[in-house]
Protein backbone atom coordinates (compact mmCIF):
# COMPACT_ATOMS: atom_id res chain seq x y z
CA UNK A 1 0.00 0.00 0.00
CA UNK A 2 1.20 3.45 -0.82
CA UNK A 3 2.29 5.68 1.76
CA UNK A 4 2.50 9.52 1.51
CA UNK A 5 4.93 11.56 3.82
CA UNK A 6 5.76 15.69 3.99
CA UNK A 7 7.71 15.55 7.02
CA UNK A 8 11.80 14.08 7.55
CA UNK A 9 10.97 12.16 11.01
CA UNK A 10 8.16 10.57 9.37
CA UNK A 11 9.60 9.53 6.28
CA UNK A 12 12.92 7.69 9.03
CA UNK A 13 10.43 6.22 10.74
CA UNK A 14 9.04 3.61 8.03
CA UNK A 15 12.13 3.59 6.14
CA UNK A 16 13.86 2.63 9.90
CA UNK A 17 11.18 -0.77 10.12
CA UNK A 18 11.97 -1.62 6.28
CA UNK A 19 15.55 -1.90 7.58
CA UNK A 20 14.71 -3.79 10.41
CA UNK A 21 12.67 -6.17 8.83
CA UNK A 22 16.04 -6.70 6.50
CA UNK A 23 14.16 -4.88 3.01
CA UNK A 24 16.27 -3.38 0.61
CA UNK A 25 15.38 0.50 -0.14
CA UNK A 26 15.74 2.03 -3.75
CA UNK A 27 14.93 5.65 -3.86
CA UNK A 28 14.10 8.06 -7.17
CA UNK A 29 14.63 11.43 -6.65
CA UNK A 30 12.20 13.72 -8.98
CA UNK A 31 10.95 17.07 -9.10
CA UNK A 32 6.99 15.72 -9.72
CA UNK A 33 5.15 16.36 -12.95
CA UNK A 34 5.81 12.55 -13.90
CA UNK A 35 6.31 11.13 -17.24
CA UNK A 36 7.09 7.86 -18.86
CA UNK A 37 11.28 8.47 -18.40
CA UNK A 38 10.18 8.73 -14.38
CA UNK A 39 7.90 5.74 -14.97
CA UNK A 40 11.32 3.77 -16.15
CA UNK A 41 13.63 4.96 -13.49
CA UNK A 42 10.61 3.56 -11.07
CA UNK A 43 10.29 0.54 -12.90
CA UNK A 44 13.90 -0.11 -12.60
CA UNK A 45 14.09 0.68 -9.21
CA UNK A 46 10.78 -1.89 -8.54
CA UNK A 47 13.05 -4.27 -10.02
CA UNK A 48 15.98 -4.25 -8.41
CA UNK A 49 14.55 -3.52 -4.56
CA UNK A 50 12.22 -4.57 -2.73
CA UNK A 51 10.62 -1.08 -1.07
CA UNK A 52 10.70 1.67 -3.87
CA UNK A 53 10.87 5.43 -2.58
CA UNK A 54 10.19 8.49 -4.71
CA UNK A 55 10.66 12.26 -3.99
CA UNK A 56 8.36 14.83 -5.36
CA UNK A 57 10.03 17.85 -4.36
CA UNK A 58 10.41 20.84 -6.41
CA UNK A 59 13.98 21.90 -5.81
CA UNK A 60 14.30 26.02 -5.10
CA UNK A 61 18.23 26.18 -4.68
CA UNK A 62 18.78 24.25 -8.15
CA UNK A 63 17.09 27.46 -9.73
CA UNK A 64 18.58 30.57 -10.43
CA UNK A 65 17.07 34.03 -10.51
CA UNK A 66 14.75 34.54 -13.43
CA UNK A 67 14.49 31.18 -14.07
CA UNK A 68 11.00 28.76 -13.99
CA UNK A 69 10.72 27.70 -10.38
CA UNK A 70 7.55 29.44 -9.99
CA UNK A 71 6.15 28.19 -13.35
CA UNK A 72 7.57 24.98 -12.83
CA UNK A 73 4.71 21.99 -13.55
CA UNK A 74 3.22 20.62 -10.43
CA UNK A 75 0.22 18.15 -10.17
CA UNK A 76 0.67 15.55 -7.25
CA UNK A 77 -2.33 13.93 -7.36
CA UNK A 78 -1.51 12.78 -11.20
CA UNK A 79 2.23 12.22 -9.96
CA UNK A 80 0.36 9.84 -6.46
CA UNK A 81 -2.06 8.15 -9.48
CA UNK A 82 1.18 7.28 -11.55
CA UNK A 83 3.41 5.89 -8.35
CA UNK A 84 0.96 3.86 -7.03
CA UNK A 85 0.17 2.07 -10.56
CA UNK A 86 3.89 1.52 -10.68
CA UNK A 87 4.35 -0.40 -6.76
CA UNK A 88 5.73 2.72 -5.03
CA UNK A 89 5.57 2.04 -1.49
CA UNK A 90 6.33 5.65 0.10
CA UNK A 91 6.19 8.77 -1.43
CA UNK A 92 8.57 11.71 0.34
CA UNK A 93 6.52 15.03 -0.48
CA UNK A 94 7.96 17.78 1.48
CA UNK A 95 7.46 21.46 1.75
CA UNK A 96 10.73 23.82 0.87
CA UNK A 97 10.79 24.89 4.75
CA UNK A 98 10.76 20.98 5.72
CA UNK A 99 13.96 20.58 3.60
CA UNK A 100 16.09 24.17 4.43
CA UNK A 101 16.32 25.76 7.32
CA UNK A 102 17.87 29.58 6.85
CA UNK A 103 20.92 29.90 6.80
CA UNK A 104 22.08 26.17 5.28
CA UNK A 105 24.61 24.34 4.38
CA UNK A 106 25.56 23.23 0.79
CA UNK A 107 27.20 20.57 -1.07
CA UNK A 108 28.89 20.98 -4.48
CA UNK A 109 31.14 19.49 -6.65
CA UNK A 110 32.69 22.31 -8.74
CA UNK A 111 35.31 20.34 -11.06
CA UNK A 112 32.39 18.64 -12.91
CA UNK A 113 30.03 21.53 -12.92
CA UNK A 114 31.73 24.61 -14.81
CA UNK A 115 30.87 22.97 -18.14
CA UNK A 116 27.73 22.45 -19.88
CA UNK A 117 25.04 22.93 -18.12
CA UNK A 118 26.78 24.61 -15.45
CA UNK A 119 28.48 27.26 -17.26
CA UNK A 120 25.11 28.91 -17.92
CA UNK A 121 23.51 28.16 -14.43
CA UNK A 122 26.24 28.04 -12.49
CA UNK A 123 23.92 27.39 -8.79
CA UNK A 124 22.06 25.15 -10.36
CA UNK A 125 24.64 22.10 -9.40
CA UNK A 126 25.13 23.47 -6.05
CA UNK A 127 21.23 23.06 -5.53
CA UNK A 128 21.39 19.51 -6.87
CA UNK A 129 23.70 18.13 -5.06
CA UNK A 130 22.48 19.54 -1.86
CA UNK A 131 19.29 18.57 -2.34
CA UNK A 132 20.41 14.81 -3.03
CA UNK A 133 23.01 14.10 -0.65
CA UNK A 134 20.12 15.71 2.17
CA UNK A 135 17.54 12.89 0.14
CA UNK A 136 20.03 10.13 0.78
CA UNK A 137 20.57 10.95 4.52
CA UNK A 138 17.08 11.12 4.91
CA UNK A 139 16.08 7.77 3.37
CA UNK A 140 19.29 5.90 3.50
CA UNK A 141 18.52 4.09 -0.01
CA UNK A 142 20.63 1.28 -0.83
CA UNK A 143 20.59 2.35 -4.73
CA UNK A 144 19.51 5.12 -6.45
CA UNK A 145 17.89 5.69 -9.78
CA UNK A 146 18.82 8.80 -12.27
CA UNK A 147 18.10 9.17 -16.15
CA UNK A 148 21.13 9.48 -18.42
CA UNK A 149 19.04 12.97 -20.18
CA UNK A 150 20.36 14.58 -17.18
CA UNK A 151 24.06 13.34 -17.76
CA UNK A 152 26.21 15.76 -16.53
CA UNK A 153 24.04 15.82 -13.06
CA UNK A 154 24.22 12.04 -13.12
CA UNK A 155 27.89 12.45 -13.58
CA UNK A 156 28.42 14.67 -10.52
CA UNK A 157 26.22 12.45 -8.26
CA UNK A 158 28.18 9.31 -8.80
CA UNK A 159 31.46 11.87 -8.05
CA UNK A 160 29.81 13.66 -5.21
CA UNK A 161 29.26 9.24 -3.89
CA UNK A 162 32.41 8.40 -4.06
CA UNK A 163 33.86 11.49 -2.79
CA UNK A 164 31.79 11.82 0.50
CA UNK A 165 31.46 7.75 0.76
CA UNK A 166 28.20 7.71 1.04
CA UNK A 167 27.14 3.91 0.80
CA UNK A 168 24.57 3.66 -2.20
CA UNK A 169 24.75 2.48 -5.68
CA UNK A 170 24.04 5.38 -8.48
CA UNK A 171 22.01 3.65 -11.00
CA UNK A 172 21.94 5.71 -14.62
CA UNK A 173 19.02 4.53 -17.17
CA UNK A 174 18.36 5.08 -20.80
CA UNK A 175 17.02 8.31 -21.91
CA UNK A 176 13.22 7.27 -22.77
CA UNK A 177 11.65 9.72 -25.94
CA UNK A 178 8.68 10.06 -27.90
CA UNK A 179 7.86 8.28 -30.64
CA UNK A 180 9.16 11.05 -32.65
CA UNK A 181 12.51 11.07 -30.88
CA UNK A 182 11.92 13.86 -28.57
CA UNK A 183 13.62 13.17 -25.38
CA UNK A 184 10.76 13.34 -22.37
CA UNK A 185 11.09 15.99 -19.94
CA UNK A 186 8.98 17.73 -17.58
CA UNK A 187 9.31 21.45 -19.51
CA UNK A 188 8.09 20.04 -23.20
CA UNK A 189 4.50 20.68 -21.83
CA UNK A 190 5.79 24.34 -21.77
CA UNK A 191 6.01 24.10 -25.66
CA UNK A 192 3.19 25.62 -28.22
CA UNK A 193 2.27 22.94 -30.84
CA UNK A 194 4.74 25.05 -33.19
CA UNK A 195 7.48 24.72 -30.63
CA UNK A 196 7.00 21.57 -30.00
CA UNK A 197 7.40 20.39 -33.73
CA UNK A 198 10.56 22.82 -33.97
CA UNK A 199 11.74 20.62 -30.70
CA UNK A 200 12.57 17.62 -32.63
CA UNK A 201 15.62 19.67 -33.90
CA UNK A 202 17.30 18.50 -31.06
CA UNK A 203 16.82 14.54 -31.48
CA UNK A 204 17.64 15.13 -35.15
CA UNK A 205 20.73 16.89 -33.96
CA UNK A 206 21.97 14.05 -31.72
CA UNK A 207 20.93 11.41 -34.66
CA UNK A 208 23.28 13.31 -37.06
CA UNK A 209 25.95 13.31 -34.46
CA UNK A 210 26.13 9.82 -34.07
CA UNK A 211 25.83 9.33 -37.41
CA UNK A 212 29.23 11.06 -37.93
CA UNK A 213 30.94 10.46 -34.99
CA UNK A 214 34.39 7.67 -35.06
CA UNK A 215 37.37 7.03 -33.19
CA UNK A 216 39.67 10.14 -33.80
CA UNK A 217 37.38 12.59 -34.91
CA UNK A 218 37.83 16.30 -34.27
CA UNK A 219 35.45 17.02 -31.78
CA UNK A 220 34.53 20.24 -33.94
CA UNK A 221 33.23 18.37 -36.75
CA UNK A 222 30.86 16.61 -34.84
CA UNK A 223 29.65 20.05 -33.66
CA UNK A 224 29.53 22.15 -36.57
CA UNK A 225 27.45 19.06 -37.91
CA UNK A 226 25.06 19.21 -34.89
CA UNK A 227 24.75 22.91 -34.96
CA UNK A 228 23.81 22.98 -38.86
CA UNK A 229 20.58 20.81 -38.26
CA UNK A 230 19.72 23.29 -34.68
CA UNK A 231 20.09 26.58 -37.16
CA UNK A 232 18.08 25.29 -39.41
CA UNK A 233 14.78 25.68 -37.38
CA UNK A 234 14.24 29.31 -36.82
CA UNK A 235 12.58 28.76 -33.43
CA UNK A 236 15.64 26.79 -31.94
CA UNK A 237 18.58 29.34 -30.01
CA UNK A 238 21.32 27.59 -28.68
CA UNK A 239 23.08 27.34 -25.74
CA UNK A 240 25.66 25.20 -25.98
CA UNK A 241 26.81 22.08 -28.36
CA UNK A 242 29.29 20.15 -27.01
CA UNK A 243 31.60 17.15 -26.49
CA UNK A 244 33.39 16.56 -23.25
CA UNK A 245 35.48 13.53 -21.41
CA UNK A 246 32.66 11.42 -20.14
CA UNK A 247 34.00 10.98 -16.78
CA UNK A 248 35.23 14.43 -16.07
CA UNK A 249 32.85 16.59 -18.60
CA UNK A 250 35.73 18.72 -19.74
CA UNK A 251 35.84 19.49 -23.29
CA UNK A 252 38.10 17.33 -25.63
CA UNK A 253 39.73 18.23 -29.08
CA UNK A 254 39.21 14.96 -30.43
CA UNK A 255 37.38 11.85 -29.71
CA UNK A 256 39.81 9.72 -28.00
CA UNK A 257 38.14 8.27 -25.18
CA UNK A 258 34.42 7.75 -24.02
CA UNK A 259 33.01 10.56 -24.60
CA UNK A 260 29.80 12.75 -23.89
CA UNK A 261 27.97 14.91 -26.75
CA UNK A 262 25.86 17.40 -25.30
CA UNK A 263 23.47 20.19 -26.14
CA UNK A 264 21.28 22.76 -24.62
CA UNK A 265 19.04 24.60 -26.82
CA UNK A 266 16.00 27.15 -26.53
CA UNK A 267 12.95 26.57 -27.93
CA UNK A 268 11.10 29.86 -27.82
CA UNK A 269 11.31 31.11 -24.10
CA UNK A 270 12.01 26.80 -23.06
CA UNK A 271 15.25 25.92 -22.75
CA UNK A 272 15.62 21.89 -23.61
CA UNK A 273 18.65 19.11 -23.12
CA UNK A 274 19.86 16.26 -25.32
CA UNK A 275 23.05 14.01 -25.56
CA UNK A 276 24.57 10.68 -26.03
CA UNK A 277 27.31 8.34 -25.25
CA UNK A 278 30.29 7.60 -27.63
CA UNK A 279 32.46 4.81 -26.25
CA UNK A 280 35.87 4.30 -27.88
CA UNK A 281 36.60 0.72 -28.07
CA UNK A 282 39.47 -0.52 -26.04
Amino acid sequence: MLQVTTTIPATRDVIRKWKKDGYSVGLVPTMGYLHEGHASLIQKCREENDRVVVSVFVNPTQFGPGEDLEAYPRDFERDRALCESLGTDLIFHPEPEEMYQDPHAYVSIDTLSDTLCGKTRPIHFKGVCTVVSKLFHIVTPDRAYFGQKDAQQLAIIRKMVQDLNFDITIVGCPIIREADGLARSSRNTYLSPEERQAALCLSQAVARGQQIIAPGIASQTVIDAMTAVISAEPLARIDYVSVVDALDMQPVDHVEKNVLVALAVYIGRTRLIDNFLYEVAP
